[in-house]
């Protein structure tokens, strides 16, 4: 395994930068999985996870790939705030190196669910606008459902509850999917966004990124 890897030009470094600072707002403290095996970084991060992997509640991964300058091979789980750190170096010496050393991997609950790699299917699309205002609904109804006196393992309940819960019997994509790819920058205005399924997951695929989760049985 690689110790770094070099993107590959100015554009893919303030790209990376965008897709993170994203993240980062939906969650601060987050994590974010670096992996290639050649000549394409995927970035994985999880907005929302349910905490270990017997739990029932809803994980789900936001996914953005980069080009890279030259193949590598990494896989880590890292601080998002720490590539962040790297990745301003980078455009603070006007993008000279591109070249970003991997922080120290840490371990996360989520990096061991992984979506199948294979065996996609596209069964459609969703309209931006739906999602749009599926994620603002569901904004509000977590709002409306948490008091400012709830905390902990109550408010993950009742959030998971909400994000977890499918936007419909036919096409089975959570709630939280909506939000996500909303959060991640991922929609644009009236886009047809792909919905794919395979082996009890589903993914909405838009031009900007991918949004992964485990296809949802509660409605």
């Amino acid at each position: 395994m690689n110790d770094s890897f070099t993107l590959a030009d100015a554009e893919t470094v303030t790209d990376l930068k965008a897709f993170l600072q994203r993240a980062k707002r939906l969650d601060p403290e987050g994590l974010v999985r670096l992996r290639a095996f050649g000549p394409v970084l995927a970035a994985y991060v999880a907005p929302i996870f349910s905490g270990n992997l017997m739990d029932s509640g809803p994980t789900i991964l936001g996914l953005r790939t980069c080009e890279l300058r030259e193949p590598a091979e990494v896989d880590g789980v890292v601080p998002i705030s720490a590539v962040l750190e790297r990745l301003a170096k980078v455009i603070n010496e006007d993008f000279i190196d591109l070249t970003v050393p991997m922080p120290i991997s840490q371990r996360a609950v989520w990096a061991g669910i992984s979506p199948p790699r294979q065996g996609w299917s596209q069964v459609g699309t969703i309209n931006e606008a739906r999602l749009t205002q599926i994620a603002r609904d569901g904004i509000a109804e977590v709002a409306g459902s948490l008091p400012e006196s709830v905390g902990g393992p109550i408010a993950a309940r009742i959030r998971g509850e909400i994000w977890g819960r499918g936007i419909d019997l036919e096409t089975r994509v959570p709630t939280g999917a909506a939000f996500v790819a909303a959060g991640l920058g991922f929609l644009t205005e009236d886009e047809e966004v792909g919905l794919f399924q395979a082996e009890g997951w589903v993914r909405l695929s838009s031009q900007h990124g991918h949004v992964l989760a485990k296809a949802s049985t509660k409605f």
